[in-house]
Order: C-alpha cells, then sequence, then structure tokens
C-alpha cells in the first residue's frame, strides 16, 4: 500500500496546495496521513504566561478555506499543543485539534509529530517510549532526513531508499516553505523523498 506523508504545514494554504496536487500527480492512490503542526500557533512559546483566550481564532493563523483541505487524519503537534493550552471554550475547530492522536499507523509504520524528544535524541527517545516499532515518521525540525539503524544517511529527491530489516527513523520534512512530503510504500518497503515545485 503506498502513503502519502506530510507535516509541519502551519497553516500555509498555497504550500499545501501545491503538495497534494503533486501527490494527486505522482500517487493518486496512495493514502494521506498527517504528522501535525497543521495550524500555525500566532503566539510564540516564549511568549506564554498563562494567558487564556476567549477563541481559537486568537491564537491561530488559519486562511480561508484551508480547513476543507485537511480530509487526511493527522497526529497533533506542537502547535496544537499550543492552540489546546491557551484556549478551552468548546467550538469545532478547538475540537478537531483536541481530537488529534499523538501517534498514527501506517501498516507497519507509526507516525508521531517529533517535538516529543529534546533535538537530536530521537533514537533514545523512541527506543524507550516505542522500543517496538520498527519504523518511525516524524516531522517536526522541518529538516527531511534518513537514519537506518542510528546512522544518517544522505537522500536524493524521488530516490527509494529501502526501510526492509534495519530500525529506521524518517523526518518528513515540512509542507510550510519546502514543499516536502514523503512517499512510503508498505509492500517494496521503501520511502520516496518528494519535493512539490515552487510557484
Amino acid at each position: 500500500m503506498h502513503y502519502a506523508l506530510l507535516g509541519d504545514i502551519h497553516s500555509s494554504k498555497e504550500d499545501l496546495q501545491a503538495v497534494l496536487a503533486q501527490i494527486a500527480d505522482e500517487a493518486p492512490e496512495a493514502t494521506l496521513i498527517g504528522t501535525g503542526d497543521l495550524y500555525e500557533c500566532t503566539v510564540s512559546k516564549k511568549d506564554l504566561h498563562g494567558q487564556m483566550y476567549p477563541t481559537v481564532e486568537e491564537v491561530i493563523k488559519h486562511p480561508e478555506g484551508i480547513d476543507e483541505l485537511f480530509t487526511f487524519p493527522s497526529t497533533y503537534g506542537n502547535q496544537e499543543e499550543r492552540i489546546l493550552l491557551l484556549t478551552e471554550q468548546t467550538e469545532p475547530i478547538r475540537d478537531f485539534l483536541n481530537d488529534l492522536p499523538e501517534t498514527l499507523k501506517a501498516d507497519d509504520a507509526i507516525l508521531i509529530h517529533g517535538h516529543q524528544w529534546p533535538h537530536n535524541e530521537a533514537e533514545a527517545w523512541l527506543a524507550e517510549h516505542l522500543p517496538e516499532s520498527r519504523l518511525v515518521f516524524h516531522g517536526h525540525t522541518h529538516r527531511s532526513t534518513f537514519t537506518r539503524d542510528g546512522q544518517s544517511i544522505s537522500i536524493s529527491w524521488n530516490e527509494e531508499l529501502s526501510v526492509r530489516d534495519s530500525r529506521t527513523v524518517v523526518n518528513v520534512g515540512a509542507v510550510v516553505d519546502s514543499r516536502e512530503w514523503v512517499l512510503y510504500d508498505s509492500e517494496k518497503q521503501t520511502v520516496r523523498f518528494m519535493k512539490a515545485s515552487q510557484g
């Protein structure tokens, strides 16, 4: 089965539309799954002081029509966590964010956002918290990376890399600004790093 894995959209409707168009062209049969940070929180982490806002709209970048593009399941990211931390009232968009899971599965693979572990400590965190997971896809750092059995492997766009017979951690990159995503073939046990063209 084919999976188109994408994340770190940060409310960038134009970049998301470009990636979705490329997915429709390159892998129309693929099941889409997100790795979180669908929306951008407009209150930065350093500006958190226990304040609460009356509506989600006061703390979210929310371009018209973007909600309709989120037709795929996704994990939550740190942006969704912050939006929930700053609001408490019931409203449809908050309920949607609150219902996003921490992890999702794509056949034998696990998807998670990646903000759960300290910088450059994915391997140790995953070994402790998801020890049975042989293949993990994540986002968060906005950098496409491929790590096999603890060793970083250089990537090339649109070239297949095997994930068979190894513990593999894949950062799917960021939709925002970079228009990156990953195509995972669970039968062939391969991934391809993809990048939609700009403009």
